[in-house]
């Protein structure tokens, strides 16, 4: 894969320290500026690897693993990717995909862990209420949801992305109940209910004083403003709408790759970083998904993007009914026996992504034949630029790690 010729962390690395001079940034969004600008560098300690063919020699330097990097998902959402594979079942999937209005995203981005945390609860609630009401499907259905928090131009839109197999358990769990296989739940009986559970939840955390209204929200305090917010958001039209059933487990994994391991921009999309501006291309759905550039002034850009770094130890990822983490292998096994002709989709993994150990599953860029083979470790030495949560990328590579014969 060709390399991007912009990167997030080169505008981390040439515009961090003028943003941090302009915005106050939270301990995690420094983190994750550290991590980015730092992510595959020298900074980070590495390895060497030398081909066992023709002795050729390269680095190859670690990796941040941060959530937010969009260098660090490719690996990550392979090995998630394989565990999901064991879990899918040969039925038509569904995308259900619930929004929250803009009225609330200036409250959302005050208190993001509550909020995000209302907004898997009131999703979750819906989609199973609904589907076990007999009047629609009747029976426990299973599924997982990814939260996003961005738009194509990096501004904030909350939403979850929930991926649903067509049916589930009967009550009695003797048999399986099968969905339609042009139609899931009606889409408007999903929205009213989950405005009306988002908004039930927000008024219980107003009266526990879990909300914080800082900044241009201080109005909103009041009790009587608080009330005309909720009255506006149940007049307004709530987004939820159900997208056409994928094909099969295979279209459902290609799914999962694109989007349960996303980040708000990938470097793919940046075009230019120059004089201190960004420019990037974007999706505009109003006009049919045509593409589109904007450019931004690089602390604009920056700050667009830090808004969606999660709280720590927020899962943005999370499984619901017969999926749901503590009985999940139980009832995925009762639900295979209950659904004629399925067999194991083990031909549906993908493919494992982990390297053999010791062993790179680069081919040598020199003679083309062998596998590279790590032969020594580079450990960092950390150094600080005056700027808080910046670490000096200028150093020469000599300076920022020794080098350890592990062979």
């Amino acid at each position: 894969m060709t390399r991007p010729r912009w990167e997030l962390a080169d505008v981390v690395r040439q515009y961090g320290a003028e943003y941090l001079k302009r915005y106050t940034t939270s301990v995690a969004q420094r983190r994750v500026m550290r991590a980015l600008q730092n992510c595959r560098t020298a900074v980070m300690g590495g390895h060497v690897e030398t081909c066992r063919s023709c002795a050729h020699r390269q680095i190859s330097y670690n990796s941040c693993r941060n959530r937010h990097c969009p260098k660090c998902q490719g690996s990550a959402c392979a090995q998630w990717m394989q565990r999901r594979a064991t879990e899918l079942l040969p039925v038509p999937y569904f995308h259900v995909v619930f929004t929250l209005p803009n009225l609330l995203v200036d409250l959302t981005l005050a208190n993001p862990r509550l909020m995000y945390g209302m907004l898997f609860r009131a999703a979750s609630q819906t989609l199973l209420e609904v589907a076990a009401d007999p009047r629609h499907l009747g029976a426990e259905i299973g599924f997982l949801a990814v939260l996003h928090t961005w738009g194509q131009t990096l501004m904030p839109h909350p939403h979850l992305h929930c991926v649903v197999p067509s049916g589930g358990l009967a009550p009695d769990r003797t048999r399986w109940v099968a969905g339609r296989a042009d139609f899931f739940l009606p889409v408007r009986v999903l929205s009213r209910l989950f405005r009306g559970k988002f908004l039930d939840l927000l008024k219980q955390a107003y009266v526990a004083g879990k909300l914080e209204f800082p900044g241009r929200l201080a109005s909103a305090a009041d009790p009587q403003d608080f009330k005309r917010l909720l009255n506006r958001s149940v007049r307004t039209e709530w987004v939820v709408y159900a997208r056409p059933p994928f094909g099969g487990p295979e279209s459902v994994l290609k799914y999962l790759a694109r989007y349960t391991h996303r980040v708000a921009i990938s470097n793919s999309r940046l075009l230019n970083v120059a004089d201190g501006q960004v420019t990037f291309r974007y999706k505009d759905y109003a006009q049919g998904s045509r593409k589109r550039t904007m450019t931004l002034a690089a602390t604009e850009f920056l700050r667009r993007f830090l808004q969606h770094v999660l709280p720590d130890g927020l899962m943005k990822i999370r499984h619901y009914g017969f999926l749901a983490n503590r009985f999940r292998a139980e009832k995925i096994a009762l639900c295979r026996g209950l659904l004629e002709g399925s067999g194991p989709l083990s031909e549906k993994r993908p493919r494992a992504m982990s390297p053999v150990p010791g062993e790179s599953s680069a081919i040598c860029p020199s003679c083309g034949q062998a596998a590279l083979q790590r032969s020594q470790e580079l450990h960092s030495r950390w150094e600080r630029l005056p700027a808080p949560y910046l670490v000096r990328a200028s150093l020469p590579a000599s300076e920022l790690w020794e080098v350890c014969d592990t062979s």
